[in-house]
């Protein structure tokens, strides 16, 4: 819990320093002394958990005015991470007894701690390390024999453990119970025997593993993907945007002579306040991989040709030089506005297509979804309906829906498949099989023949029920639309909130899903979305087919599309199956090798600036659209993104707002609306 939640909305007085201030009532020490630039040394404390006061490295002196304006000190000193401010409280950070008190902390915590700064993976950045180096002794008392404990113990496949570092702060296992809810970690044993582990030693499974090894002040939690791979001072670190889901959480890309390294959380505070999932954390390996596509491919008889790409933009000119019914877009989630924006001009203007999609799901809803609700908005709800697995499709969101539950008491009921990790804090939890997904939701609505017969718990439903109030949001993701109702099924709860003025959002699950809606990338009249396009092309009415970042052949009947098309070009950042049918291949940047603008689930745009260059002659998205439009129909060509991005505002004016230029925080582009989830 951060110390805000605590403060009161009075102010009182208190001196640091001999500097007086006002602050919020409650508001604990060490954050009202960050009002005037100063710190405390802390390990166990972090802002967004209940203070524990465990490392006693905040000690600081506190006293109090007297009425005849003296000032008695109270006899020892005090945790500055559990004391809350009260009027007339006087602090001493920086006093001869703190020094001391510090340096007593340091000296006991360093007893048994390794000297082994040179090879660990926390040297460089770590709290301890610095703490030692500003409040610390400068020589040790002890010279027995430090304990010796089990080296790179894994946790997990991300996780590895060194016993001899921890300092028992308890920071990781506050983390599993306090954020993520999962209480995997716990101490084990006491005293010098005292270690964090999970239970009966299985493997550390959170979804959200990676955030202990950042809240771990010393280097007892490290990756063991970074593992001995860099130092900090030999790491680029550029801010960025992770792009695994449509979350749109902020990291740190931190890369190292051209290749990525690791990512790290970015503090956004309406995103993901610091924290990251383990599948944005862990998984931007690709961008390393020897996979990744180099240079323009055309194929000559039964292999591809490496060539310029001058010709393969003439290979395209001729491949698609057929009527624009015969010729069809799609694109996966994973590319900038820009890109999407200039590959609906080509589609639709160059080629004369109809049929041009970003969706992948086996229904697709008929309008523009304009999300109702802002991710942190969640946290304020005093109820909240989630339909299907949060912390698998929206894992930020479901962190925010947990922290409305658990922290701020919001009463929220589950519906969905199977148990998931909603149901660890839910007031209930509703199960329906598949094909039953409009019953589940008509039950929940009130229909007890639908209750009876999925078979539910006549309290369960009742205590779902009177737990869902007026103003409930409704929170959901596109995959409930692969469901076997499941479009019916949000059309019903669309119905619900309306009536009960509460919210409703779909949020998808792609990277900027939700830029190509406000783009709109769809079918234009009569045109075909994504599996009718594919099944246009088995068909063989579909004969030019273009495929960026996306692979046909994961779904069922793919393969064969591509396979009767006589005409396809695949373009991507690295090999997938697809190319085994393409015509021609182009390499295309990854998002954190080009400059662009993305917009996450709750329609921030964000920007993603270039932290390392595309291997070969790979380029970003909407360059290549920009030079094979300049081929197609000569015009004055787009010669940076923030070009395109001024074009696409004035094509698009939900996106006025960010023509000049996108704020550090993202922007929100439209106000809250409930709107609804249409036909086919």
């Amino acid at each position: 819990m951060s110390a805000e939640p605590r403060a009161s909305n009075d102010q009182v007085t208190i001196t640091v320093n001999d500097v007086e201030l006002s602050v919020p009532k409650g508001e604990l020490i060490v954050e009202s002394v960050k009002r005037l630039g100063l710190e405390i040394p802390v390990f166990c404390y972090h802002p967004r958990m209940d203070p524990v006061g465990m490392c006693r490295m905040c000690l600081v002196e506190v006293g109090f005015k007297q009425a005849d304006g003296s000032v008695r000190m109270m006899p020892k000193p005090q945790a500055g991470c559990t004391l809350p401010a009260s009027e007339g409280m006087v602090v001493l950070t920086d006093s001869e007894a703190v020094h001391r008190d510090r340096r007593g902390v340091l000296e006991f915590l360093l007893v048994n701690h390794p000297l082994d700064c040179p090879v660990c993976d926390r040297g460089g950045e770590c709290p301890l390390q610095n703490n030692t180096l500003a409040y610390g002794p400068s020589t040790s008392r002890f010279i027995e024999l430090k304990r010796h404990l089990p080296k790179a113990f894994p946790l997990s496949r991300y996780v590895t453990l060194d016993l001899e570092r921890c300092i028992q702060c308890g920071r990781c296992v506050r983390f599993t119970e306090e954020v993520s809810g999962e209480h995997e970690l716990a101490f084990r044993f006491r005293g010098a025997e005292m270690q964090p582990s999970t239970f009966q030693l299985t493997d550390f499974e959170s979804k959200f593993s990676g955030n202990v090894i950042e809240i771990c002040p010393v280097g007892a939690l490290t990756s063991s993907k970074y593992r001995f791979r860099a130092r900090p001072w030999d790491l680029e670190t550029t801010p960025s945007v992770c792009t695994e889901c449509s979350n749109g959480c902020n990291v740190w890309f931190d890369h190292r002579a051209g290749k990525y390294v690791r990512t790290n959380g970015r503090v956004n505070e309406a995103v993901n306040e610091e924290w990251t999932c383990d599948r944005g954390k862990f998984g931007h390996g690709y961008y390393n991989s020897p996979s990744r596509l180099t240079s323009p491919l055309v194929r000559k008889g039964d292999g591809f040709v490496p060539v310029s790409w001058g010709e393969a933009y003439e290979e395209i000119a001729k491949g698609f030089d057929r009527p624009g019914a015969e010729c069809a877009g799609l694109t996966g989630p994973r590319v900038s506005n820009e890109a999407l924006y200039l590959f609906r001009k080509v589609v639709r203007e160059q080629f004369g297509s109809p049929h041009l999609d970003h969706r992948w799901t086996s229904a697709v809803d008929g309008d523009v979804s304009t999300p109702s609700m802002t991710i942190a908005g969640l946290e304020r709800q005093a109820s909240i309906l989630v339909f299907g697995d949060l912390a698998a499709e929206l894992p930020i969101v479901y962190l925010r829906v947990r922290k409305a539950a658990v922290k701020r008491g919001a009463k929220v009921v589950v519906l969905s498949l199977s148990p998931n990790e909603c149901d660890t804090f839910s007031a209930a939890s509703l199960r329906f099989p598949v094909g039953a997904e409009r019953d589940a939701v008509k039950a929940l609505s009130g229909d007890d023949a639908a209750a009876s017969r999925l078979g539910w718990d006549s309290g369960t439903v009742s205590a779902a029920r009177s737990a869902l109030g007026q103003g409930t949001a409704v929170v959901a993701s596109d995959r409930a639309l692969d469901l076997p109702q499941g479009l019916d099924a949000l059309r019903d709860l669309r119905g619900w909130a309306a009536t009960s003025g509460g919210s409703f959002d779909v949020w998808p699950t792609g990277a900027n899903s939700q830029g190509a809606e406000f783009l709109d990338v769809r079918p234009a009249q009569g045109g075909a979305s994504t599996f009718d396009a594919l099944q246009a092309a088995a068909q063989g009415r579909v004969k030019a087919l273009w495929l960026m970042e996306c692979d046909p052949t994961t779904f069922e009947g793919g393969a064969g599309a591509l396979e009767n098309a006589e005409f396809v070009v695949v373009q991507g950042t690295q090999e997938c199956e697809a190319m085994a049918y393409a015509s021609v291949v182009l390499p295309m940047a990854a998002p954190a090798e080009q400059d662009g603008t993305w917009t996450n689930c709750e329609g921030r745009v964000q920007n993603i600036g270039r932290a390392v260059s595309p291997p070969g002659d790979a380029k970003p998205a909407w360059r290549i659209f920009s030079e094979l439009l300049l081929r197609l129909s000569p015009a004055t060509p787009f010669f940076n993104p923030r070009e395109v991005l001024t074009a696409l505002a004035a094509e698009f004016p939900r996106f006025s707002a960010v023509a000049d230029g996108v704020p550090e925080e993202g922007l929100v582009l439209a106000e809250p609306q409930v709107t609804e989830v249409g036909g086919a």
